[in-house]
Formats: C-alpha cells, structure tokens, sequence
C-alpha cells in the first residue's frame, strides 16, 4: 500500500479511530494487526518471512537474558539469528545476483555460460525490517538493553507500518518504550505537527519526485538516445528527485507515526548543504548511516586503527551500503566512490585548505563554505549516475555522453523530449518548487529551529496552501496519465 494512494487515505483514517478508541492496555493489538494488513497488501503469501524473523528474533533474546552468564550460548544465539535473518536476506534479495557472478566466472574463464533465471519475488522493506531485528539482537546481547518478553510489543516494533517498509531503521530502545506507553492519550498528541510533517512528505513525493521522474526515467531509460546536456539535466534532476522521493517517504512516515503519539527518527537534514562527503552521511538516510557506523564501523576500528586498516574499514562499510542498496554491480560502484571520496578527502584535506587560504578564502569563510558545499554536491550528484543507471554500461554510456555529446539545438532537444514522451511544460513546474523543497527542513520543525522566515503566520498559510495545491494538480495529471509513482526505496 502506498503512501499517495487513495487506499492510504482510506486505511489511516480508519487505524487512526480504532486504535484511540482502543482501551489504552490493548492499544499494541490493532495497530498490530493493522501493521501485518499493511505488509500483507503487497503480497501476502511473503508474510510468513517478516513473523520467522520476529519469532526467531524475539526467542533468541530471551535467551540471551536467561543464560546472561554463559558466553557460548550467548554468542550460538546472536548467530542464530544472524544466519537465520541475514539467510533470508540474501536469497531473496542477491540469490540471483550471486548466480549471475558465478556464470560470469564460467564464461570469464572459457566455460559455457549457463543460462536460465530464478523468479524470486523481492518482499518488500526486507532491508530495513533485518537491519531492525538485527540490532535488537545484538543490543540484547551487549547488555545495552533488556529483551523485550511481551511478543505483541516486538512484533509490533519489527513491523510498525509507517516505518515498515522504508525505513527509517529504528533502535529498540527508542521504538519499543513508545509502543508500550499506555498512558499517551488522543489529547497529547501533536496533530498539527503531524499534518505539517505529512504535507511536507506528500508535496515533495508528489509535485516533485513523481513528476521530475518522468525526465529522468525517459532519459536513463533510454540513454543511448540522449545526448550529453539531457544526462547532465536528468542527473541533476535524480539528485533532487531521490532526495524528494526518499526524504519524502520519511516525513510522511514521521508524520503518520506522530498521529499515534509516536516519534519516529529524523532520516535527512539538509545533506545537500554538507561541506563534506562525511557530513553529506551524517544527514542523509541518517539511520542507515548510524547502523552501518555502530554495528560495522566501530566493531571494525572505526578510525582508531592505523591508516590503512581505516581505509580498509571504510571500504568495507561503503561495500556493505552499496549492496544493502540493491543486488546490482551499479550499487557497489555507487558505494565505492563514496568511500573513495571520504578517503581521497581525509588525505588531501590540509592541501584543500591551503589552496583555500592562497585564494583568501578560509574554510570557514562564506565563500570557502560555498566552493566547498558546491563541490560536495556536484561529487554527490556524479556518484547518482551509478546509483541510477539500469546497468554498469548504462552508466558507462551516461558519463562518456556526459563528458563528451553536447551538440544542441532548441530544435534537437524539443524532438528528443517529444520522442520520449516529456512534458516539458511539467519539468518546468517541478523544477520551479525545488528551491521550496529544500527549505522545507525548517518548515516542518519550525517549533523547534525557529525559523524567521516561516515564523510569521501568514507566510507559513500561503506556503502551505501553495503546497497542498501543488500535490492535487501533480497528483491529478499523474492519474490522468497513469503515470506509475512508487517509492524508490521499496525495491531496497
């Protein structure tokens, strides 16, 4: 079931009334049950995926408390559910990518290539819901936490619906004490914030993400008919369109969870502000960045080690982001450059701050803070490319036409949008709300950062009528064209 779907607006009015007016004891049982009605919309057959790895999740943690003094059993158990969790992971997710490298072994070293193709269907936010039982598991075991023994509150925490499918990656301490307040009444809930945070997620999915996807999936989709300048401007227009999609996804999630009394993770925080590629994953998909950090990085060394053992765990770490991302070699290419980046960056930083200052520019002056967010952003938005690219030659063909095919008319670029099917009239309309969008950070938290700007009534009034406008006319023509609009991560 998707956020933006008329399906949506009708299953939340209805979980919403039921779950206050649900006694306060009892209130886990609906939403309980609401949540796996949520999963099993898409396919229910794969339901029996998310409850083995709650039930196996949820036993070995009590387990892990019973036998608190015995190491081996401690550590049978976390790997248990490590083999058990992860195993179902990488069937259904990389089983046929696995395959694909061993054929091309094969063919690599002069045997017959096999042939033939597995049909596993992907269950949706299987990364996420992993990610999530895994840490609980792994808490329990460190002692941080203790093992939740009421089953309806963990198997509510591993599959909470607004949150469920992308994201963003909850700890157990911060999810679970939530569930279980019996005590929150419909009076304490913060309903405006909630709606704010919804409005915000439905104006960039829709009015932006949706529609500035129709440039850049005629173009990426056919990219041998594009010429440099339209995958220079569909690169750029994906940099802001998974940030719309993705971010947008979140803050719809936030504000859905808020209306239960809830307070989800913030995922994002302006990243395309960052000075840096460390910063840019400081405040984008921030509780991914978090897990990977706690549960890889730090177990690894962190940046404590000697030089080349940290570069080793900052490949590695990267590696692991890139295939979380996707069974695909393009996603592993996208988190190698990211993790070239950091380590080009970490190594030549002294030498970029002394160019700075020959140009009298201090890093922490305004200009040296622009050149230096320019080009974090211009670095993020090239490693897209691998990210959205259908194949490693696609990107290939993508940065050879970027670099080098610039032969333009008005007339050439007219015809190509023709062909494949632009509405140059809507690519406009998209682009003009961008610079909305990304000061919408401060819009949806304006009781907590205190923005001037939006701290005047009758400007924040205009700024969300403006936007609720734009969601129905976007939305409208995206019916009326049939013009698909699912979450970019639900494939994750």
């Amino acid at each position: 079931m998707l956020f933006n779907s008329v399906q949506f607006l009708i299953f939340l009015p209805i979980v919403f009334i039921i779950y206050w007016l649900y006694p306060k004891k009892y209130k886990w049982l609906p939403l309980l049950l609401f949540s796996y009605y949520f999963y099993m919309y898409w396919n229910y057959k794969l339901v029996f995926l998310i409850f083995l790895t709650t039930v196996v999740s949820y036993a070995c943690g009590l387990l892990l408390d019973r036998f608190g003094d015995r190491p081996k059993i401690k550590k049978a158990c976390v790997a248990v559910v490590l083999v058990v969790c992860f195993g179902i992971l990488l069937f259904f997710k990389y089983f046929n990518f696995f395959y694909d490298i061993i054929k091309d072994i094969i063919s690599a070293f002069g045997g017959d290539k096999p042939t033939g193709y597995f049909v596993i269907m992907l269950p949706v936010g299987i990364s996420f819901y992993t990610f999530q039982t895994a840490s609980y598991v792994i808490d329990v075991y460190k002692g941080k936490i203790k093992a939740e023994k009421h089953f309806g509150y963990y198997a509510l925490f591993v599959s909470f619906f607004p949150q469920l499918v992308a994201g963003p990656i909850e700890r157990p301490q911060d999810l679970l004490p939530q569930l279980k307040d019996t005590e929150k009444s419909v009076k304490q809930v913060d309903y405006s914030g909630a709606l704010r945070y919804m409005l915000v997620g439905f104006f960039k999915k829709i009015a932006i993400a949706d529609i500035l996807g129709i440039f850049v999936n005629a173009t990426y989709n056919n990219i041998s008919q594009a010429n440099g300048l339209m995958v220079l401007i569909a690169t750029l227009l994906f940099t802001f369109q998974i940030y719309g999609d993705f971010s947008g996804y979140s803050d719809i999630a936030v504000g859905t969870a808020k209306l239960f009394g809830i307070n989800l993770t913030e995922n994002f925080e302006s990243p395309y502000s960052s000075k840096s590629i460390k910063e840019f994953w400081n405040r984008w998909h921030i509780s991914l960045s978090k897990w990977l950090r706690d549960y890889i990085y730090f177990p690894l060394g962190g940046s404590r080690v000697k030089k080349f053992r940290w570069v080793l765990n900052i490949l590695i770490v990267f590696f692991v982001s890139g295939l979380w991302h996707g069974a695909n070699y393009t996603f592993i290419v996208w988190g190698l450059m990211h993790a070239a980046f950091q380590i080009i960056g970490a190594f030549t930083l002294k030498y970029r701050n002394k160019i700075l200052v020959k140009l009298h520019m201090s890093p922490e002056s305004l200009w040296g803070g622009v050149l230096r967010t320019v080009g974090t952003f211009l670095l993020v938005a090239f490693a897209w490319i691998f990210f959205r690219a259908n194949t490693i030659s696609d990107a290939g063909t993508a940065v050879v036409k970027l670099f080098s095919d610039y032969s333009f008319s008005a007339a050439y670029f007219k015809q190509t949008a023709d062909g494949l099917g632009i509405n140059v009239f809507w690519g406009v309309y998209a682009v003009l709300g961008i610079p909305l969008m990304l000061s919408l950070e401060k819009l949806k938290r304006i009781d907590v950062c205190g923005c001037k700007l939006y701290a005047k009534s009758a400007v924040r009034y205009i700024v969300y009528v403006v936007m609720a406008w734009a969601v129905i006319i976007a939305w409208i023509y995206l019916q009326a064209e049939d013009i698909g609009s699912s979450f970019i991560y639900f494939q994750f």
